[in-house]
């Protein structure tokens, strides 16, 4: 009862705080989501969707281009990762990026579209080696990336997302992994999990979770939230019992850093529950002798 009121209480205040609607559409509805928002990129987040896939690139809603960049541009005499890109304005400060397809038909998109228009095709231009799609949504009024997954229709999922490891590591750098975790000496720890979501394809991809919580001895000690990542003075912060570095969280590849806790002489129950965007869950339970 207390994990389903949880993940109906965040997905609906994440949408409530930025001001959208449920109401977009995929823009490569066919294509296979490679990465999604969160994924743990060797120690960095992923701000978007990648996708697989070929075929038209379609508007996710209605809105006005504001922006777009062609492959062969270069005014900036830099290499773009993000190759051919347009970004729509939505309205409310919201915007959505379309990057690294390719560059036909570009002159054919009127200023401004409507959901479902066609603005390009898949492609593999910027820092990309396959032929997809790198498709992102900002608030500009917040300076925050939202997660795409909170307001598209989201793809039909009934497998429960995986928990893969756990690890605790105290203040002198020493980590005792999570079948270690039977007796500890009491002390301060950071708690890091290695999760991933796991979906319906042949091929086996994973990604990353909605959210991973930590209880200790029945109170939350830690709750990390994949719904959005904002940017503060060029640095990227994720929703961790409040905002702090990208860096910090995504620093323990390929788990990530879900919390600090206390540890105190006697019985500690640990619990790890984890949630995809769906509301599928898994939780582990840890029971540890604390010295």
């Amino acid at each position: 009862m207390r994990i389903h009121f949880a993940r109906r209480f965040f997905f609906i205040a994440g949408i409530v705080s930025c001001g959208l609607l449920a109401a977009m559409d995929w823009p490569l509805p066919e294509a296979a989501e490679l990465r999604n928002f969160g994924y743990n990129e060797r120690g960095r987040p992923v701000l978007g969707i990648v996708f697989e896939g070929e075929g038209l690139v379609h508007a996710a809603d209605r809105g006005e281009i504001i922006f777009t960049r062609s492959e062969s541009d270069t005014a900036s005499r830099l290499p773009s990762p993000l190759g051919a890109w347009s970004a729509i304005d939505h309205g409310d400060g919201l915007v959505s990026i379309y990057s690294r397809y390719r560059d036909e038909g570009r002159n054919q998109v009127p200023a401004v579209t409507y959901q479902g228009f066609p603005i390009a095709m898949a492609g593999n231009s910027g820092w990309s080696r396959r032929e997809g799609l790198y498709f992102l949504l900002y608030d500009r009024r917040e300076r925050r990336w939202v997660n795409p997954s909170m307001v598209i229709n989201p793809i039909p999922d009934e497998v429960q997302p995986q928990i893969l490891g756990i690890q605790l590591r105290r203040a002198d750098g020493r980590i005792i992994e999570g079948n270690q975790l039977r007796t500890i000496s009491q002390g301060r720890y950071t708690i890091a999990v290695n999760a991933v979501d796991t979906i319906s394809d042949p091929r086996g991809l994973q990604l990353a979770p909605h959210r991973i919580v930590c209880f200790v001895n029945g109170e939350e000690a830690g709750s990390l939230s994949f719904e959005t990542i904002s940017a503060r003075d060029g640095v990227l912060m994720v929703n961790r019992n409040g905002l702090v570095p990208a860096l910090r969280v995504y620093g323990t590849y390929p788990a990530f850093e879900v919390g600090e806790v206390q540890f105190s002489r006697g019985q500690a129950i640990l619990e790890i529950v984890v949630q995809d965007i769906a509301g599928n869950s898994r939780s582990v339970i840890t029971r540890m002798l604390v010295e």
